[in-house]
């Protein structure tokens, strides 16, 4: 009974550690870039876009399609920053419980 206890404590435990880290990765921001850093994109770690910042010189080319193109591929960058941030939060969690391969969390 006591290992059954002591898991039920490591789970609330890691349960508080995982709604302290998704309200920090909400909280967060990140900023994906491309063509050069011309065209930018800022993120929550969430997923949220909060800006895109487009450089005056790609307005005056008139590439509308590109300038499309650009915006999609910062946002792009700036969602697989969040993401690769989410993981690394969740190794701080979880790094102390031994969960088998492949198991996922949250549940």
């Amino acid at each position: 009974m006591k290992n059954i206890a002591g898991l039920m404590k490591q789970a609330q435990q890691m349960q508080q550690k995982m709604q302290d880290m998704q309200a920090e990765i909400e909280a967060m921001e990140v900023e994906g870039q491309a063509g050069g850093g011309l065209v930018k994109a800022v993120m929550t770690g969430k997923g949220n876009a909060v800006s895109l910042s487009i450089d005056p010189s790609l307005v005056a080319e008139g590439d509308h399609e590109m300038l499309e193109d650009l915006a999609v591929a910062a946002f792009n960058d700036a969602k697989a920053k969040a993401d690769a941030l989410m993981q690394d939060k969740m190794k701080d969690v979880t790094g102390g419980m031994n969960l088998p391969a492949g198991m996922k969390l949250p549940f």
